[in-house]
């Protein structure tokens, strides 16, 4: 299967091409072509597997081919949870739309809404928004629903986690009932079902992988490590990489600040983002990481979604997170668009509560023994198998054309050591 038998247009397999796309991923070939028959779509699929492209291609089809006989107005919103997911969201109907000539805006909080307004007064056909500001310019008069003929909510359960569905169903009350409507969550619990049902009329269910799974293309890892040397371990980590590119995840914000602040001590570039900072200082640290200016970027879980950045080399996890599908989506940051990723996380001995619920959804995490601030005899984990160790050794790299990547070699100086894992994956 290519993108050309989807039947698209031209201009968009341009620029499909362009990005070096060519093979549709599993939920843009289940998607594309009932969203082009104009169905609704009720779509659960992990992150990083190109959800996207799977309803943004689409859409910019459909819009295209009606342009002629649309009223004037709005005619697309898609709602998403966090700033950083709008702009990519912006960033990929901005790529993929060249040469069709319909205009779009993205508006989230945390900036003056200056340069939105202004744009929404030259008239655009598509609006990415996050709910609380797009309420706002809907307050305001900026913002009118009634032309709208597709309506995406992206990261339904995000958006429920954060606390925003008082705010989607005043939205969806300005809606026009007559409008095809894309749904798509990671998870579906019971009060996102019942938000699905309300709004998909005879819906096709996509469902590309079992939901709260690690994708395949990522390779998991974890330290044992007392709390106190755990910045010790991740320095001695990353001294051992070739130019990695490196998320870390921290719980707080405060200590992600904390961490970045040591680090650069300690020459390492990285820059801290979380939601006490401000939209501008986020996107310009997300600028530099992307362009490899810094090669560490510290985040609490505000970016553990909407952060579509293709090469991450490696997720690491400081900080466990509290709930075991957060882990799934952090560690979702990689192994992305045909690569091969590497996630790494850091398990104090009052963390391993955490780790077993983790390990439940995921059976595939290696634990890695012999390294300098090794833990694991302080843990209740299980021993290895047979006493076997085997040496670690991280690879990375394109799935089928390798582009180049990184690996992890981990040895010490005079003296050495070699960090080893074991094979049992029983937590109990």
């Amino acid at each position: 299967m290519t993108f050309e038998n989807l039947n698209l247009l031209p201009q968009i397999l341009t620029s499909l091409k362009a990005k070096g796309y060519t093979q549709p991923t599993p939920i843009q070939e289940k998607s594309i072509p009932h969203i082009l028959d104009g169905k609704d779509i009720c779509g659960s699929a992990q992150t990083g597997t190109g959800k996207t492209a799977a309803f943004a291609v689409p859409m910019l089809q459909l819009l295209y081919n009606n342009k002629a006989h649309q009223r004037k107005g709005i005619k697309a919103l898609i709602l998403a949870p966090t700033r950083e997911l709008a702009q990519q969201i912006s960033d990929s109907f901005r790529d993929y739309g060249k040469g069709l000539q319909l205009r779009h805006a993205v508006i989230y909080g945390g900036v003056s809404q200056h340069g939105q307004t202004n744009s929404l007064r030259a008239g655009v056909d598509i609006v990415i928004a996050t709910p609380g500001r797009l309420l706002d310019l809907m307050n305001q008069g900026f913002v009118h629903l009634n032309t709208i003929e597709f309506f995406v909510l992206d990261e339904v359960d995000r958006m429920l986690d954060m606390g925003f569905i008082n705010d989607i169903k005043k939205i969806i009350a300005k809606l026009p009932a007559k409008k095809q409507t894309l749904f798509f969550s990671a998870t579906m619990p019971v009060e996102i079902k019942k938000l699905s049902d309300s709004l998909l009329k005879d819906p096709v269910i996509v469902q590309t992988a079992a939901v709260s799974t690690a994708a395949v293309t990522v390779k998991q890892y974890v330290y044992h490590v007392k709390t106190d040397n755990k910045k010790a371990l991740l320095t001695h980590v990353l001294k051992q990489e070739v130019k990695p590119h490196v998320l870390v995840f921290t719980r707080t914000k405060r200590g992600a600040d904390k961490l970045a602040k040591s680090l650069l001590v300690d020459g390492i570039k990285a820059e801290a983002i979380h939601g006490n900072k401000s939209q501008n200082t986020r996107q310009k640290a997300l600028d530099r990481f992307k362009s490899r200016n810094i090669s560490m970027l510290i985040a609490t879980d505000v970016a553990s979604r909407g952060l579509d950045i293709t090469e991450i080399s490696h997720v690491i996890n400081y900080d466990l997170p509290e709930e075991a599908e957060t882990y799934i989506h952090r560690i979702g940051r990689t192994g992305r668009a045909g690569y091969l990723g590497i996630a790494i996380s850091f398990c104090s001995p009052d963390e391993r509560g955490q780790l077993r619920d983790i390990n439940k959804l995921t059976k595939n995490i290696e634990i890695v023994e012999g390294h300098p601030y090794d833990a694991s005899q302080a843990s209740e984990e299980p021993r290895k198998k047979n006493g076997q160790q085997q040496q670690r050794r991280f690879s990375r790299g394109n799935n089928s054309n390798s582009r180049g990547g990184s690996s992890i070699s981990q040895s010490g100086g005079q003296g050495g050591w070699r960090g080893r894992r074991t094979n049992d994956r029983s937590y109990k």
